[in-house]
């Protein structure tokens, strides 16, 4: 069931207010003071914030007595800064009910929290509590992975999980969107990267992961469809940022243009890849591969407009390049010491290319294998040395660590269901909710060089949205409370309760999620077909 998020909002602040999740920076109630009946407010804004308050008065509809102001701030509120995502929610007996940011994403994120905030009463009326609410975000990336190259979840899918990213506001969906076992993104020059690239001829079997299943899968996202979401995250304030991997996990791409490959290896031979784990083939270093991903580049940039593309560029075989005379060729000529080193100029060009597109290049923390410049962004999966690396370098990083942040991992006990697989390892919500994104030995400098953090749904073992759904909630709402809230004070004892109560709002929007016994909320199907 998906319910567009604003439609949502009075099912769960009507039937299920609580605790605030994420946790603001600081709730201040005016005691023995009434609350405020904003059923019906009349709905004042500054013409900046004119969208959220138009969908505001949908929700509150018409009829009452009091008022709801957005205002734009334009220094500290109450002595507190709000910065670009901040607000202050002021609820005082006999005035309007106020909700002041410095930007649109602000008061976006101020009404989350009034969603949460406001309770139901006997009468019919959607009440504030008296008091002031501050709140702003610790990090300013605050994101989720979603690997659609393995299996594609469909663009219905997509819009509802930035839905739920909103609620708990997370801000940015990268988007996996290609893979060694499909090429998911429509490219207009390049139509067999769907006709060939997007299917493979079997899967893993369920419960056998060794073992093909002989059905074959396919799909992959129109352009029109990657518009559409982009369109739908910009209204809930959600970056959307697309990942097309390189050199490595381009078995897809290479099966449907074998050009682009190491052509001149022994048994060259390139197909869709029907298993998980990391393939062979990888892109050759040649100049038609870089036209090739500039003309790709062309296509995807203007329709995603944040500043970042992720060019993947982990777990890339060395294998084929060094067996490869063309590319032993290239490592002469530009005076490269091995593979790793010509990896670096493979990301290197690669830079140049998103560059002169207005694009940031971030990538997992592979890339500074061989050298990295300084202008990339690097994502770190692995050992946390390597955000030390980055860090003494100068180089941003976000950090999404398997230790973690890995979704994909299992949550200990679940149904007695083949589709209840899942990679392997053992991630629980608690362990989620001890995550500190900020190495210990930074220093004040380096901490500032942690743009923030993000969880990972590796899709070899996520079939479909239900089993999506149940490998990302509960942790998801961890995750986003380590991203948004300050770290001082955390505690698993102060936060279970507030999750306890918010798992009723994700009751109320029938999300899939894993109960503490291990069992789905909504649904068993998890299965590939169901």
């Amino acid at each position: 069931m998906r319910l567009p998020f604003f439609a949502s909002f009075l099912l769960t602040a009507a039937c299920l207010a609580g605790p605030i999740l994420p946790k603001p920076f600081r709730v201040a109630q005016i005691m023995d003071a009434p609350a405020t009946n904003i059923r019906g407010a009349k709905v004042e804004a500054d013409p900046a914030f004119a969208a959220t308050a138009e969908r505001l008065r949908a929700q509150l509809g018409t009829g009452g007595t009091t008022t709801v102001q957005l205002v734009k701030a334009t220094g500290p509120v109450r002595g507190f800064e709000v910065g670009d995502e901040g607000y202050v929610i002021e609820a005082h007996p006999g005035q309007p009910v106020r909700i002041h940011a410095r930007t649109e994403a602000g008061a976006f994120y101020g009404i989350i929290t009034l969603q949460q905030h406001a309770y139901a009463g006997n009468d019919g009326g959607l009440y504030v509590p008296p008091g002031d609410v501050m709140d702003k975000p610790r990090f300013a990336w605050r994101g989720l992975m979603i690997d659609d190259g393995r299996h594609i979840m469909g663009k219905a899918q997509i819009l509802r999980m930035l839905d739920l990213m909103a609620l708990h506001k997370l801000n940015t969906l990268h988007w996996h969107l290609t893979e060694d076992q499909g090429w998911r993104v429509e490219i207009k020059k390049y139509p067999k990267l769907t006709e060939v690239g997007s299917k493979r001829d079997a899967s893993p079997t369920m419960g056998n992961r060794n073992k093909p299943d002989g059905k074959p899968y396919a799909g992959f996202y129109t352009q029109d469809d990657l518009k559409e979401v982009v369109a739908y995250a910009t209204k809930l304030h959600i970056n959307v940022i697309p990942e097309i991997e390189m050199p490595g996990h381009a078995a897809a791409a290479i099966a449907a243009y074998p050009n682009l490959g190491n052509t001149d290896i022994p048994g060259y031979s390139p197909k869709v890849a029907s298993s998980w784990g990391v393939k062979y083939y990888t892109f050759a270093p040649k100049e038609e591969t870089f036209a090739f991903i500039d003309d790709v580049f062309a296509e995807l940039c203007p329709i995603f407009p944040n500043a970042f593309f992720h060019i993947g560029g982990d777990e890339s075989p060395k294998d084929q390049w060094n067996k490869s005379p063309f590319a032993k060729e290239v490592m002469a000529k530009e005076k490269l010491k091995d593979a790793h080193e010509l990896q670096s100029y493979f990301i290197s060009r690669v830079e140049k290319l998103l560059n002169k597109r207005g694009k940031r290049l971030i990538g997992w923390d592979e890339i500074q294998e061989g050298g990295l410049s300084k202008t990339a962004t690097m994502m770190v999966w692995r050992d946390w040395k390597w955000a030390q690396l980055a860090a003494d370098r100068g180089n941003n990083i976000v950090m999404a660590p398997t230790s973690h942040t890995y979704f994909d991992y299992g949550q200990g006990k679940h149904p007695e269901n083949p589709a209840f697989d899942n990679i392997g390892g053992n991630l629980s919500v608690e362990k989620v909710y001890s995550f500190e994104p900020i190495p210990p030995k930074f220093t004040e400098a380096q901490r500032k060089l942690v743009l923030g953090c993000q969880a990972q749904l590796w899709g070899e073992y996520i079939y479909n949205p239900a089993k999506q759904e149940y490998m990302a909630f509960p942790r998801a709402c961890a995750l986003a409370e380590v991203a948004w809230s300050e770290n001082t004070g955390r505690s698993w004892a102060e936060f279970q309760p507030r999750l306890d109560a918010h798992l009723k709002r994700l009751d109320a929007l029938k999300v899939n999620y894993r109960r503490p016994d291990g069992t789905p909320a909504v649904t068993e199907k998890v299965g590939r077909g169901e």
